[in-house]
């Protein structure tokens, strides 16, 4: 029997991520005091004797959590932002490259890839890699996504009674939090423009970079690159399918990465789609926890 703990389970990731493990078999949830979630000696108490933990904290809470469990065997799954491009943390996105799959294998330390960076980063880092786009190469990214992703406070705003009912730009200072490991996992040399846009749906994302490059070449070298991954998929050169549109909503529910390569001879839009709390979330942390620990069955 695996013991989990997940420390920060009353947010939306953890209690996603709770969910799914309770539908898992050969796991032990292990419950904390509602009193005692922020007593640091119960945290070390249960960090250190869970085999496995999952962080669903602010970036500095997780930072402290990581530091209370030290040197513990346990494994950790870090959903925060705090250790996504930390040394000795493996990136959580197993279907990236065969060293990203055999490092959440063997890690310890695991950093769950952000939503916005899962959908980028699919996209950009086989065409770096294969010398297609130049790290040089200023990139940008267009993102749309649902409200459910910013926490319990903005499901709040945007399910109350005076709830928005526009899209809305925002990260505009071009320092968005995901931009530190989209451009070290892309091996990039510049972060690229990153316009993220909030839309009053729940859930579903749509992540897109444009590239002045011919499309049937890229789309061929990611079709190749990911075939037969667990979770991604290359979509069909040019298909459109909600009726000639591309709808922000249609892998919600799942744990599926839908690639999408539209363009010509000069030009190409790549976009990923995903449900940003499934493989943008709590899917992709449990991904890792199923390949980390296969005697995990469900």
């Amino acid at each position: 029997m695996l013991n989990l703990f997940i420390d920060g389970r009353e947010g939306t990731t953890g209690l996603q991520i709770e969910d799914r493990l309770r539908r898992l078999r050969g796991v032990r949830l292990l419950d904390i005091a509602p009193d005692r979630r922020k007593d640091p000696a119960e945290r070390r108490r249960l960090l250190r004797e869970a085999d496995a933990v999952f962080l669903c904290l602010p970036d500095a809470a997780a930072r402290e959590a990581a530091a209370l469990a030290g040197d513990a065997d346990t494994v950790i799954f870090d959903a925060s932002t705090a250790h996504r491009t930390a040394p000795g943390w493996a990136y959580g996105f197993p279907e990236l490259s065969p060293g990203h799959r055999e490092a959440v294998r063997t890690a310890n330390r695991i950093a769950v890839p952000g939503c916005h960076a899962t959908g980028f980063c699919a996209l950009v880092y086989p065409l770096v890699s294969a010398g297609l786009v130049s790290a040089d190469t200023p990139l940008s990214c267009f993102s749309l996504t649902g409200y459910s992703g910013g926490g319990k406070a903005m499901i709040g705003e945007y399910e109350g009674p005076d709830a928005p009912r526009d899209a809305r730009m925002y990260a505009l200072g071009l320092t968005h939090k995901h931009l530190p490991e989209m451009t070290a996992v892309c091996r990039l040399s510049a972060a690229p423009v990153f316009l993220p846009v909030l839309i009053p749906v729940s859930r579903g994302m749509l992540v897109s970079v444009p590239l002045s490059a011919p499309a049937e070449p890229i789309y061929r070298h990611l079709a190749g690159w990911y075939d037969g991954a667990e979770n991604v998929r290359v979509m069909p050169f040019g298909q459109a399918p909600d009726g000639g549109r591309l709808a922000m909503e249609g892998c919600n529910g799942s744990d599926a990465l839908e690639l999408f390569v539209y363009g010509h001879d000069t030009q190409t839009l790549l976009t990923a789609r995903l449900d940003n709390l499934g493989k943008g979330a709590s899917g992709a942390a449990v991904q890792c926890l199923k390949l980390r620990f296969p005697q995990v069955v469900g």
